[in-house]
Order: structure tokens, then sequence, then C-alpha cells
């Protein structure tokens, strides 16, 4: 009856049954009836526990068979005393057997749940450092892209002039220092982003960006490459969040950059227009046109339109580039933004 007990975990039920058994056969050999009970007890909350209900449910009719024999055998006891007892004893083991086999369900779930989890939290950790490894790559693109054709251009002409015009040439190395200057002071901040420590994240050292109010230098760095450009400014100008901000910066950068690049022009104009809801950035040149005109244009396979496109679907704004009807090539974007309302100003359509 009761040494089976040490397999009740490997089996369970065939324990149920031999403990039983060999108690049904001890009290009908004359043996005490109240002796030796709590070894088919234990063995149903054993079956509850690591069985399935259904071989709980079977157990419990077995162990209520039993106890209600034994307890009837003893004088003076009812049959339905010794059933009504039974059912309690039973009852007692089979439900405290099933919440045991529910926790530890539960507990498995939870422990499979935490895995997955766990899993999802390092598949996002990941997504979250190719993004930001593909937006580094994509600013370093810009500032070296935009740099190097300035000092590109510097250099040819200030070569050009070397002997001819020495303080033009002079002139010439000055705009290349600044402009290499500018260069590695840029790069310097986005690769000390790879090297940013936790408690240094809310210092701000590394927030610095650029933003259409420096719009200004980025022209004259042009013009001094031997691009004419103008720009103007149309509507309010207000305070843009600080991502967007950076992302109108290097849209008119990558365009001015194309131009001097791969256009052939003499003159290009920026326009940026402000409307209640949108930004609007224009950058239109007079080069040789559509085949020459962008970096991602047909036949140069390079990366400045397909990220110009990256930026302003991110920002949910819309791009077109291509060749104008009167020569040149035209770069055209519109950048949806919440802008502040005047008083008394009625909002974007009421």
């Amino acid at each position: 009856m009761n040494g089976p007990l040490a397999w009740r975990r490997r089996a369970p039920f065939t324990v149920l049954l031999v403990a039983v058994g060999a108690a049904a056969i001890f009290h009908l050999a004359g043996h005490h009836p109240g002796l030796n009970d709590i070894g088919p007890l234990l063995a149903l909350y054993s079956v509850a526990a690591h069985a399935s209900w259904q071989a709980g449910v079977a157990g419990a009719v077995l162990v209520v068979a039993e106890w209600t024999h034994a307890s009837a055998m003893q004088p003076g006891v009812a049959l339905w005393s010794a059933l009504g007892q039974s059912l309690i004893v039973a009852a007692w083991a089979f439900t405290t057997g099933t919440i045991v086999r529910l926790l530890g369900t539960r507990q498995r779930q939870l422990a499979a749940l935490a895995g997955q989890l766990a899993e999802e939290r390092d598949a996002a950790a990941l997504r979250a450092v190719t993004r930001e490894r593909v937006r580094i790559a994509r600013e370093l693109h810009d500032v070296v892209a935009h740099h190097m054709s300035v000092i590109s251009v510097q250099a040819g002409f200030g070569r050009y002039v070397a002997l001819s015009d020495p303080a033009t040439a002079h002139t010439t190395l000055g705009v290349i220092a600044d402009t290499s200057h500018e260069a590695l002071t840029e790069m310097r901040r986005l690769l000390s982003i790879l090297r940013i420590e936790a408690h240094e994240e809310d210092e701000g050292r590394y927030l610095t960006m650029s933003r259409l109010s420096e719009l200004e230098a980025l022209v004259k760095r042009v013009r001094a490459a031997g691009l004419n450009v103008t720009l103007s400014v149309e509507g309010r100008p207000v305070e843009l969040p600080p991502g967007l901000d950076q992302c109108a910066y290097r849209i008119v950068q990558e365009s001015l950059t194309n131009v001097l690049k791969h256009a052939a022009a003499s003159r290009a104009e920026v326009c940026l227009a402000y409307v209640p809801g949108t930004l609007t950035l224009r950058v239109t040149d007079d080069g040789a046109g559509p085949d020459t005109g962008t970096a991602a244009g047909p036949g140069h396979g390079g990366h400045g339109l397909i990220g110009m496109t990256e930026r302003v679907r991110l920002y949910q704004g819309t791009i077109t580039a291509g060749g104008r009807s009167e020569g040149g090539f035209e770069v055209l974007v519109t950048l949806p933004v919440s802008l502040p309302q005047t008083p008394g100003e009625p909002e974007a359509g009421s």
C-alpha cells in the first residue's frame, strides 16, 4: 500500500491502482479499517497533479469506493456516512492535486512566454541597431559627399589659378581649410554616437544637428565652390521639430551637392515655403537636364535621391525629381508639419 508511493511521480496512475488494490485486500483480510488509509489518498493527489484530469477522475472513483468500503466495515458506521466522508476526503486530494498541476502548467507557460519576450527584445534591439547604422551611414554620406564635392571643386580651381592669380588661389585654400574642418567636426559628432556611454545620454553632448537656420552658411559654401546659388523663403518661418528640421536641411544639402557633382550648372535656386500644415522645399538648377541632374538619375547609380526619398518617407512627405521643360533639373519636396497658428487665424481647412 505504501511502498509503491516512491514511484508516484513516474507512474502515478499505476501506483494508485496498486495502492487501492492492496488497501482493499488489507481490509478484506480482517485488519483494522482505519489503518493504512493515507497511501491511496497520496496516490490520488499525485495522479491529479501529474496526470490528466480524466485519470484523476477515475482515480477519485477508485479511492471513494475503497474508503467507503473500509469505513462501512467499522461497527456502527452507516453506509451514507462512510460515502460522505469518502467523497470529502477524495475531493480534497483531487482538488489539491489539480491546483498544483494547473500552477505548474501556468509556470511553464510563463517561462515559455518569458523566453519568447527575450527573443523579441533581442530582435527589436538588433533592428534598432540596424536602423541606427543606416541613419549614421546616411548622415555620413551627406556630410562626406557635400564637403568633399566643395573641396574637389575648390582644389581644381586653385590648381588652375595657382600661378596666374596667387591671391585667388590663397582664398581657395582658405575655403578648402574651412570646409574640411567643418566636415571633420560633423564626422566626429556622428562617430562619437557609436562610443556614447549610458551616463552621457542625457548630457546632450552629441545632439547638435544641422538645421534650416544654417542654410545661409551652406549656400555661402556652395557659392564659394563656383555655383551661383540664391536662397528665398516664403511665408513665416517657424520652429520645426528637430528631426524634421535636420531632414529638410539634409535634403537641400544633398540637392546642391548633386548640382555641383553632376549638373554642370552655373546657377541654382533654393526656395522654402512655409504654409499652415506644410513645408515645401524646391531646389532647381540650369544644368544639362535629368540625365546629369541627380546622383540617383539614370547612368549614375548613386544614393543621393534614394537617401532623400527615405528621409521624406520617414516624415510622410512626398518628393518629385526630374527635368524641367525650360531646361535644368528640379527637386520638389513637401513635408507635412503642424505649424502654430497666430491669434485669430483660422485653422487649415476651416
